[in-house]
């Protein structure tokens, strides 16, 4: 049996719920995450959770309002809680870099909301300090965007960009069913 990495799950918090965030992709995110912290949580390997507290008081995200929460399913047997207020886990309280060294981690598992935000700079981030990280694409979720010509870039090419910019450079980008499959 291989010994599991650290998973790290990124923002998954009632806030991002909201409608207000506009069209949204992978309707599956939350029930991927869920399965890859149920073979986590039964082998006993090592979870970290984020959660984004934002410093704007009119955010879903602020600390003290229902969004701020982790959604249902996400709150159980973990090994840390960071709390950041910017796009990287490794920006967050307690340091994330530091535990991972001190417990001498090297390969990290990263999931979440957004893909393009949090998840895509925690795992940049990662790859640029030498950890090996998996970027489990279909256990994150992105939005619509807008670009600077006022055109909309569709959430599944919000995805698929993320992936793209992500795979060989930062991280190796996968399914959830590859990796419960590695890891079973």
């Amino acid at each position: 049996m291989k010994q599991l990495p650290v998973l790290i799950v990124i923002d998954v918090q009632d806030g991002f719920l909201d409608p207000a965030w506009g069209n949204s992709t992978n309707p599956k995110c939350e029930q991927n995450i869920g399965a890859l912290l149920d073979l986590w949580r039964t082998k006993e390997g090592p979870i970290v959770l984020v959660r984004h507290d934002s410093v704007s008081t009119n955010s879903k995200l602020a600390p003290g309002s229902p969004g701020n929460a982790l959604q249902s399913g996400i709150l159980g047997k973990h090994d840390l809680l960071i709390s950041k207020s910017v796009n990287s886990a490794f920006y967050g309280t307690p340091d994330l870099h530091e535990w991972l060294q001190s417990h001498d981690y090297q390969d990290l598992v990263i999931c979440g909301i957004t893909t393009n935000h949090c998840c895509e700079t925690t795992a940049r981030m990662a790859g640029n300090l030498g950890y090996l990280v998996t970027f489990v694409l279909d256990a994150t979720r992105a939005y619509d965007m807008t670009d600077v010509n006022g055109e909309v870039i569709c959430a599944d090419d919000v995805m698929r960009m993320t992936g793209a910019n992500l795979n060989g450079e930062f991280a190796t980008v996968v399914d959830t069913k590859y990796v419960l499959e590695s890891f079973a």
